[in-house]
Formats: structure tokens, C-alpha cells, sequence
């Protein structure tokens, strides 16, 4: 009776997973509706493909997803978060998100994207033809769900999203890879998620090698070079810093820089007026420059093939009236460099190359940080190095 009952199950069981595929259900393999392939079920579905009514490449993939799923995650917003089957489609919300995906070979995973990456990953092969979903603040619902993704990634921010997105099957993750002491856990939830961690571990390498070259030199710097960051427009408008929480503050101060703004409680960013600095008195000024509307824009990257913006951007800086004052003006010591080099987590630590060999000359001399960019970029990225990144050059 049992062996009747278990054959009856069976049945059941292959039929419903043959359903199931015709009606493109959540977890190929799954007929009971608990998003997880039970033995009996990865049986049933042998039998399905013994009969010729399922596909080899199918029965594959439901054993694959019998042996590996469900997988869980914790996310930056230390929320658990559970994923039942493969991730074949996704969307990154936040424009630090995209180059670990590309480091993990995922490119061809992110089924459509924001304006801002579009702008700033438009030297990434493929990117140029990716649909967008909107702006990074302002992102478009409708096309994000009729695109079609298994998760999007976003900041811990942005609960909204959940909202909104996963009542249409959309898992929401919040991975930013804002901060640099984070970069390793995201990276490696991000490389789980994608079934890539062998590749994550071999970059983690890589980055750490990088990171403890220029540790080793900058952790017993005492003064450390005060820095004011950010970028201000008129002579006598407020600038804007960023400190504490951001990748451009992990690499100054990786960089053997002291922010100034950190000073000053906050996250992330800080507005000051010039008064402040001058009475601060940077001894060095990083102006992080940006692309569409963000100010200023066009002065360095990938596209840029000729210094003359950044050079005339630090000539506007040299003339203001207040920070003419201070001693980074006076030592000519301003330099203008890409920022989503610096933004993220992901190569926070390449400006901090760039930044500590402005700052200590002498002391990495025989430091070239335009050739580890390189590496980077041709190496781990998959892309053609070329562009204007800083200014003045570093090497």
C-alpha cells in the first residue's frame, strides 16, 4: 500500500511539475507552491524527463536548484534575505552597485538600468544598449516591473521599494557599497547571490594586496595633511563636503588625509560656508567631478581626452576670494578627479592612490597609480583603459 501510495505521489507530483513549467511558475521544479525542490519533486521530475516530457537543460536546472537553493542572505540593512531559485535577471537602483557586478562577470544579468549608471559605466561594453529605468532618486515602477528582474538592489534608504516591487515578485536587497570598511560582507552576499564566490574571494585578494601597500605607509602618518573635500561655485556660495559614511572620506583618510568635515556631525555629506574653511585652513583641496547635471561635470573620465576643463575649474577655484586665503590655494596644491572613482566601495581605494601621491609625493614616488587603475579596469572590470581620471596627473 505505501509503495502504491509513493507511486501515486509521484504521479501527482510529475504532473504538476509539467504544469508547472507550461504556466512559468515562481521555482521550476517546485509543484506543492513552497518555492522549494524536495527530493520527492526533483524525482518526479526525472521521471518527466525519462518520458521525454521534460527537456534535459530543464531537469538540470531543477536539480541545480534541488542541491544549491534556497540561500540566504543578510543584506545592509540586516534584513535576512531568502532567494529560491537562480538570479537570471537584475536591476541595481544604486550607481555604486554596478562594478561589483561587473567584477563578478554579471553584466549580462542587469537587464536594464538607471540613467546615472548608464552616464557614469558608459565606457562598460553593453551598457549603451541597456534600457533605463529612470533616475537614481526617481525611478520608473512600471518599466522597473515589466522588466522582468528576479532582485534589485538598492540602499537601506529606499524601504519604499519593498512596497512597491515585491507584492510584483521582485526581491529587494539592500547591498549600497558606499562604505569601504563594508565592502568585503556585500561583496561577498552580492557573489552568493550569483553563485560567483570563487571570483568574489580572488578580488578580495587582489583589493587586499592594494589596500595594505598603502596602509603600511599612510597609518604612522603624524600630522596627517588636512583636506577639505567636495566643490563650490561662486566666490562666496557654501561648499559641499563629504565626510563620515561615504567612499570619498574612506579614501582621504586611507590616502593619510585628515577630512576636515568630519568634523562636523553628519553623514555622508555637510554643507560649509568659506568662512569655515579659511579659519580650517586646508592644506590640500579634492574636487570630485561629476557628470549630467551635478556640479562640476565633464572635467574628467573615461570620455575626456583633453585636461583644459579641470585645468580651467582649478583656475575658479585659485581666484575665489575667501579660500585664496588658505595655504592649499597659495601652494597650489587643488586637484580635480573623477568622482565615482571615488564614491563607492568598489574603488574608493583607487582614489586613495591617486589622493596619497598629491599629498605625499616623496613618500610614493615609486607609486603608479594610473597602472593599478589599469589593472583594475582591464583586469577585473573587462573594459579598455583610457580618459582623463585626475589633474593634475598623479604619475
Amino acid at each position: 500500500m505505501r509503495l502504491k501510495a509513493f507511486a501515486l505521489i509521484m504521479v501527482c507530483a510529475a504532473l504538476m511539475i509539467g504544469s508547472a513549467f507550461a504556466q512559468g511558475t515562481d521555482v521550476p521544479g517546485d509543484s506543492d507552491g513552497d518555492r522549494i525542490v524536495s527530493a520527492e519533486e526533483l524525482a518526479a521530475a526525472e521521471k518527466l524527463a525519462q518520458e521525454g516530457e521534460l527537456s534535459a537543460d530543464d531537469l538540470q536546472e531543477i536539480k541545480h536548484i534541488h542541491e544549491i537553493y534556497p540561500i540566504n542572505i543578510t543584506d545592509s540593512a540586516n534584513r535576512t534575505v531568502t532567494i529560491y531559485k537562480p538570479v537570471k535577471r537584475m536591476i541595481i537602483q544604486v550607481t555604486t552597485g554596478y562594478l561589483p557586478a561587473f567584477i563578478l562577470n554579471a553584466k549580462d544579468k542587469i537587464v536594464a538600468v538607471t540613467a546615472e549608471a548608464q552616464h557614469d559605466y558608459l565606457w562598460i561594453p553593453g551598457m549603451e544598449d541597456k534600457p533605463t529605468v529612470g533616475g537614481y532618486k526617481e525611478l520608473d515602477l512600471e518599466k522597473i516591473i515589466s522588466s522582468k528582474p528576479d532582485i534589485i538592489l538598492t540602499s537601506k534608504d529606499r524601504p519604499d521599494l519593498r512596497e512597491k516591487l515585491e507584492p510584483a515578485n521582485i526581491t529587494v536587497i539592500a547591498l549600497k557599497f558606499a562604505e569601504t570598511g563594508k565592502f568585503e560582507q556585500e561583496f561577498r552576499c552580492l557573489s552568493k547571490l550569483l553563485e560567483k564566490e570563487e571570483r568574489a574571494e580572488e578580488f578580495i585578494l587582489w583589493r587586499n594586496s592594494k589596500i595594505n601597500k598603502i596602509k603600511e605607509q599612510t597609518n604612522y602618518i603624524n600630522p596627517k595633511i588636512k583636506v577639505l573635500l567636495g566643490s563650490g561655485g561662486a566666490p562666496n556660495e557654501p561648499w559641499h563636503c563629504n565626510t563620515v559614511g561615504s567612499g570619498i572620506h574612506d579614501a582621504v583618510t586611507m590616502a593619510g588625509g585628515f577630512n576636515l568635515a568630519s568634523e562636523i556631525p553628519g553623514f555622508y555629506s555637510v554643507t560649509v560656508d568659506p568662512e569655515w574653511v579659511l579659519e580650517r585652513d586646508p592644506e590640500a583641496i579634492i574636487i570630485m567631478s561629476w557628470g549630467l547635471d551635478e556640479e562640476p561635470g565633464g572635467l574628467t573620465g573615461y570620455e575626456i581626452n583633453y585636461p583644459d576643463a579641470a585645468k580651467q575649474y582649478i583656475e575658479t577655484v585659485l581666484n575665489k576670494e575667501v579660500l585664496g586665503n588658505t595655504s592649499a590655494i597659495k601652494n597650489n596644491r587643488v586637484y580635480v578627479i573623477d568622482g565615482p572613482l571615488m564614491l563607492g566601495s568598489s574603488t574608493s581605494y583607487l582614489g586613495a592612490f591617486y589622493c596619497a601621491k598629491w599629498f605625499y609625493p616623496e613618500l610614493f614616488k615609486d607609486m603608479d597609480p594610473e597602472a593599478i587603475h589599469k589593472e583594475f579596469i582591464e583586469g577585473w572590470v573587462g573594459a579598455t583603459y583610457k580618459g582623463i581620471w585626475t589633474y593634475p596627473p598623479a604619475s
